[in-house]
């Protein structure tokens, strides 16, 4: 049933935006691809997926602290694959420090690309979905939408408001066909990490498999990060027909994290 749906993955060009990309090409999902690169780098990947899943592929750069963006996002996206089936608010950055010296700029940024671009492309997304009487939202929130962590005041406040903004959302779309969920992963594998393990390495004196096991481990119970693909999965089930009545979920993704 999935064949011939578009989806949109905003930061889909590196890390689980990348790999839920490739899911669900596979399943002949045609894709708009979103993240910061050139056009032509970004037309050029595009190309490659449509060229290895036999999907139709188009790449837009657009600037998620801009709402005009996203609208331009959403209308291009409709008028060049037709509808937006799929909703993938993937895209996300990150900044730690204590709230009392939190910058100014960092906090807008990251309540902007985090939490706020996931609404208005629901917004501007959401009157196709309920005309077609399908759709699926899925809002790429984080252990720290249900949890909270110091130094990572901002970050958290989005993610937890990504979860609060999923609830009302599944409530508003109930009967329209249209499912919204968060998913809250945990450790991710992906390169992004590899500072922070390789900065715990240099200063323990511990090689990166044991500073991997420690960064992982303090938190989580299950010793081990997961793999980009596993979100990938995950989210083409929530596309399915078997979880259309999963709605409205904040569901952890996280070795165990939240259930201490």
């Amino acid at each position: 049933m999935l064949n011939e749906k578009v989806a949109l993955i905003t930061g889909s060009t590196s890390g689980i935006g990348l790999a839920t990309a490739h899911v669900l090409a596979a399943q002949g999902i045609n894709l708009v691809l979103h993240g910061l690169m050139s056009i032509d780098e970004g037309e050029e990947l595009a190309a490659e997926f449509s060229a290895q899943y036999g999907i139709k592929a188009i790449f837009d750069d657009a600037d998620l602290m801009k709402v005009e963006s996203i609208e331009r996002l959403i209308q291009h996206a409709i008028e060049q694959m037709g509808s937006v089936d799929i909703l993938i608010n993937n895209a996300g950055i990150q900044h730690t420090e204590s709230a009392e010296n939190f910058p100014l700029e960092k906090w807008n940024a990251i309540l902007a690309i985090n939490l706020s671009a996931a609404f208005h492309a629901i917004q501007y997304a959401l009157p196709k979905m309920k005309h077609n009487n399908w759709g699926r939202i899925i809002n790429v929130a984080s252990v720290h939408g249900l949890v909270g962590s110091v130094n990572k005041s901002a970050y958290c406040a989005a993610k937890h408001g990504l979860v609060g903004l999923t609830k009302v959302l599944a409530l508003e779309c109930a009967e329209h066909g249209v499912t919204v969920n968060a998913i809250c992963p945990g450790w991710v594998d992906t390169p992004l990490i590899n500072n922070q393990i390789s900065a715990i390495a240099e200063k323990q004196d511990i090689s990166f498999d044991d500073a991997k096991y420690k960064l992982v481990t303090a938190k989580q119970p299950l010793p081990e990060m997961m793999a980009p693909e596993q979100i990938g999965e995950f989210i083409l089930f929530l596309c399915s027909e078997s979880a259309r009545s999963i709605t409205g979920s904040a569901l952890p993704m996280d070795g165990a994290w939240t259930a201490q």
